[in-house]
């Protein structure tokens, strides 16, 4: 390594991935390692938090070793630690940000927290490393939905947010009373591709006019609703149907909120972040909505979308070279806001 390559090793355990990376110079992906946990809470229908942060303690150290190995670094090569320290479930956080300090304390290199939200903003510029602010990010996934103006390194500004469900979770909640499984976004998203999207016309909530915010707890209650009443009417719906109305509501909702949001900022540039980015029919709806428009649209690969040690890097080169570090006191902030 030459001596004026900066390393950052990004460490992402907010929720049920245990993932590192390790990132040179913002740009080059000298490793990733994700151990993911679907498989062990599959059984539960979703994320049992005392599960996840066992979890995190029984693999952590075997994933930190094998992204250094993998990436041919030491501790002493690394130029700082990038850990997600919120914001998530308050057990894994606890995990992650006390490997984080422990090793840069040990190692004598920068502790840089990182805002899990920004860190899947960032995502993006793994795969487009020549992004031009300002740029507006439509940040979707189980726990988030956000609509942020991204004016600069650092320099953010919430324009709208989920007053209830976040479009993820929501998601979820669905694909379990379907019995589709977990998690559920993609199987919706399997289920809908044999189903009709007009089969429903489950209800689009945009709140008060002009209101950049989200609301997806009214759309949950109609399926459920309609799945109810259907049980106890002894009537038999398409599952595939549902899924396809569903998420073809859902979808809506996102993209009419970014086309708005776009015509306030003026924006030249859309990304797109987050678990739910990885969803094809929100992604052609987005293109097809922006082939009339003067606006770039990005998105990470489907590996960068759900929680990864990549991001995490990435938004730490940034932090860094900002030298903008944290205290040795750092610690887990579960509800920790963007700005």
């Amino acid at each position: 390594m030459a001596n004026s390559d900066i390393l950052i090793l990004g460490v992402e355990t907010s929720c049920d991935e245990t993932s590192a990376a390790v990132l040179r110079n913002g740009r080059e992906l000298l490793s990733h390692v994700i151990s993911s946990q679907i498989s062990t809470h599959q059984k539960f229908g979703g994320v049992v938090p005392e599960i996840a942060s066992r979890e995190h303690l029984l693999h952590f150290q075997g994933v930190i070793r094998q992204t250094l190995e993998e990436a041919g670094v030491r501790f002493s090569d690394l130029s700082g630690i990038a850990v997600t320290y919120g914001p998530g479930l308050v057990g894994s956080l606890l995990v992650g940000v006390a490997g984080a300090k422990a090793m840069a304390y040990a190692a004598g290199v920068s502790l840089i927290g990182i805002n899990h939200l920004e860190g899947h903003i960032y995502a993006n510029f793994l795969n487009t490393p020549d992004l031009e602010f300002p740029l507006l990010a439509l940040l979707v996934s189980g726990g988030h939905t956000h609509l942020v103006y991204f004016e600069g390194h650092g320099h953010y500004q919430v324009l709208g947010h989920t007053r209830d469900d976040a479009a993820g979770e929501a998601l979820d909640k669905i694909a379990r009373a379907l019995g589709l499984g977990y998690p559920g976004g993609p199987q919706i998203q399997k289920a809908a591709l044999s189903g009709s999207a007009q089969a429903f016309d489950f209800p689009r909530a945009m709140l008060e006019h002009g209101s950049l915010d989200f609301s997806f707890s009214g759309m949950k209650s109609a399926v459920l609703n309609t799945l109810n009443s259907a049980r106890m009417k002894g009537e038999e719906l398409s599952v595939p149907d549902i899924a396809a109305s569903f998420q073809q509501a859902v979808v809506d909702v996102l993209v009419r909120k970014a086309m708005l949001a776009l015509e306030r900022t003026h924006a030249k540039t859309l990304v797109l972040a987050g678990g739910v980015a990885a969803n094809a029919l929100l992604r052609e709806s987005l293109e097809e909505k922006l082939n009339t428009r003067k606006v770039r649209f990005v998105y990470p690969s489907p590996v960068f979308c759900t929680d990864n040690g990549a991001m995490i890097a990435t938004a730490g080169y940034y932090h860094y070279i900002a030298g903008d570090f944290s205290p040795w006191n750092l610690n887990a902030v579960p509800g920790l806001n963007l700005v």
